[in-house]
């Protein structure tokens, strides 16, 4: 219960309060990032107090652990923006913003661990052995109890939704301006008239010429980003339930929306690549739900 409540307040800071805004300057915001894990954290361990510890010992069960959570999470931040401003001048690979963004997340995750090995007395070989039991499909007595379930459902969707989304974000980059997104008209008129004249007779040319082309507009990024979250959590009921035929229709469905704009080579890669990751994170998560609840 420990990691995961832990893990869900570093994801609701991390991603359901932090605005887009502030992940782009989030030097500048990090006083206000710092200040939504303190109170996500702080309100996780309350809990954790008093539920494990009945509310004694306040220093060693709330106030100490909060503090190394906060000052690792802005040390391990403030190195990542450092990083990133480096890379920033000389490459703009989405595939390094990527990578850090994993590298970033993954010691978070460890501090999280050391944190509940050191202030709350669990040992790496226990939480191991815990994992692997939840994974095994022989041991039926594994499964979690309704809170644990409840967490883990709850961190399951934002993983699902707002963390596979950056990821996918950050692995395709973000939509280049000359994609279309529809088909506009333009229309040339060209009027030729020959000057008056005494010997030949006046002389109209009109011609119109129509050119199809299209006109390319940034689409709303809600909208995408709203249809990757119901798509992946599609993935991941039908997995659950082990419908995998069904998932082909969700990407036909895709492809036949978006149809007249697979004409444009970019666009098809484009699509292709965020489509396939995001089927690929559905399934995974997907499968991990099922070994574990089910």
């Amino acid at each position: 219960m420990i990691v995961l409540f832990l893990l869900l307040a570093h994801l609701v800071a991390d991603f359901w309060l932090q605005t887009d805004a502030m992940v782009k300057n989030k030097m500048k915001n990090l006083k206000k990032h710092m200040l939504h894990h303190l109170l996500t954290t702080g309100l996780v361990l309350v809990i954790i107090w008093g539920y494990s510890h009945h509310f004694t010992n306040i220093f060693s069960y709330l106030l100490f652990p909060l503090a190394f959570i906060v000052m690792s999470h802005l040390v391990i931040d403030i190195l990542k923006i450092k990083l990133l401003d480096t890379i920033k001048a000389k490459d703009s690979n989405s595939l390094k913003k990527l990578w850090f963004f994993l590298a970033d997340q993954l010691l978070h995750i460890t501090m999280l661990l050391i944190t509940c090995m050191v202030f709350f007395h669990m040992t790496a070989p226990k939480i191991v052995t815990r994992l692997l039991q939840l994974l095994s499909e022989e041991n039926e007595i594994s499964s979690l109890d309704v809170l644990n379930t409840f967490l883990f459902i709850v961190i399951l969707f934002i993983l699902a939704t707002s963390v596979s989304g950056h990821i996918i974000n950050l692995l395709v980059g973000s939509l280049p301006s000359e994609f279309a997104n529809f088909e506009g008209k333009f229309t040339l008129n060209n009027q030729l008239t020959e000057a008056k004249s005494s010997h030949p007779p006046k002389i109209d040319s009109n011609f119109t010429e129509q050119y199809h082309y299209p006109t390319y507009s940034n689409p709303l990024p809600s909208r995408g980003r709203l249809i990757g979250y119901v798509e992946r959590l599609l993935v991941i009921s039908l997995t659950i339930v082990g419908a995998y035929p069904s998932i082909a229709f969700i990407i036909a469905a895709k492809s036949i929306a978006r149809f007249k704009q697979l004409d444009d080579r970019n666009w098809a890669e484009y699509f292709l690549l965020g489509t396939l990751a995001s089927i690929l994170l559905g399934l995974v998560l997907g499968l991990l739900a099922k070994k574990i609840i089910m």
